[in-house]
């Protein structure tokens, strides 16, 4: 081994050298968003920037893997359930819809919203969140707009791919169809929560089903191809998914299951948007799903749908779920629910 190094050292030394070279360029280090929120700006510069570089070669390679990965990263989300509930004002059952496992969140008052359903698609790059850890959003959006809300506990990879996770959205909407008549119904969630979402809707198109009231489309994954041109400008930048090769990559195609990457189903922005409900969008300038937002915000536009397109400034993906002390989450939220009042319960 001495004698290799001793033969090798400016090889050696060239790798070291190039290994650091690539650390610092894909480590990108940007000013704080000027333009945003004080409260924005601190969170920002609170939360670290991962290696995009590294990031690449972080991959599970085996169900096991990805299994341990899973339960890794979930219990990184744990929470204190009861503080969440007592916060919020609200109740948290488990059940079952025809074999779905979802989470009924019942705000206190109801009153305004007695004949509207919101259902809940978490998100977690198609593969986490599942259980408890996928109701957070949901339920914040429940105690907001005082409208009952189905979490839906979908299955997901590595056991279930795709089509499980749409296959169990429908079962649910389906016997909600039956068993709540004469009830709007809105559906949304963040990120691929908001794919899901999107690809349910052509899901239900079809089917021919009765389609929601409402969509909710919070920085969602749209396509999971690698297209979109944030996924190239804002490498690195976004501080939540830092870069789509690698984990984010490997977790769609684990989920496609060697299905069509721009089946509608998997990728909505591919396919027609017309009679889809009016619809919520939100993202941000440093968000690697901002072109995803905006993507599918002009496919809904170019079919006629109603479609309101929210950027903020500075924010990474989803960052708007977890600085919810800022004002742009405040402002968000509050725009949120004034669109599923308007078209859930008028």
């Amino acid at each position: 081994m001495i004698a290799f190094l001793k033969n090798n050292i400016s090889l050696l030394v060239g790798m070291l050298i190039g290994i650091a070279i690539c650390l610092v360029f894909f480590n990108k280090v940007y000013p704080l968003p000027a333009a945003a929120s004080s409260n924005a700006q601190q969170k920002i510069a609170e939360t670290s920037s991962p290696n995009a570089f590294l990031r690449k070669f972080l991959v599970p390679q085996t169900d096991s893997q990805w299994k341990t990965a899973i339960e890794k990263l979930d219990s990184a989300r744990d929470f204190d359930l009861d503080e969440l509930t007592q916060r919020l004002n609200i109740t948290i059952s488990n059940e079952s819809i025809n074999g779905v496992s979802v989470h009924r969140i019942t705000p206190a008052d109801t009153s305004p919203a007695t004949n509207a359903l919101f259902l809940y698609i978490h998100g977690g790059a198609y593969i986490l969140g599942g259980g408890i850890q996928g109701v957070v959003e949901g339920a914040l959006i429940s105690s907001l707009t005082g409208i009952e809300t189905i979490s839906i506990d979908y299955r997901m990879p590595p056991e279930h791919p795709f089509p499980a996770a749409i296959d169990d959205i429908e079962v649910v909407y389906r016997e909600l169809l039956k068993t709540k008549p004469n009830t709007k119904f809105g559906i949304g969630g963040t990120s691929a929560g908001g794919g899901l979402s999107a690809g349910s809707i052509h899901n239900f198109k079809t089917k021919g089903l009765p389609l929601p009231n409402a969509l909710y489309l919070g920085t969602p994954w749209t396509d999971v191809t690698k297209t979109s041109d944030t996924l190239y400008t804002l490498e690195g930048i976004d501080q939540v998914l830092v870069t789509y090769d690698g984990f984010l990559e490997a977790a769609a195609l684990l989920y496609a299951n060697e299905e069509d990457l721009k089946h509608p189903f998997i990728s909505p922005v591919y396919g027609d948007a017309s009679q889809f409900p009016p619809t919520y969008l939100v993202s941000g300038t440093r968000d690697l799903l901002l072109s995803d937002t905006v993507r599918m915000h002009r496919n809904l536009r170019q079919a006629g749908v109603e479609a309101d397109l929210n950027v903020y400034e500075g924010l990474s993906h989803a960052q708007y779920a977890f600085f919810y002390e800022s004002p742009e989450s405040k402002q968000h939220y509050s725009e949120l629910t004034a669109f599923l009042l308007k078209n859930l319960t008028q």
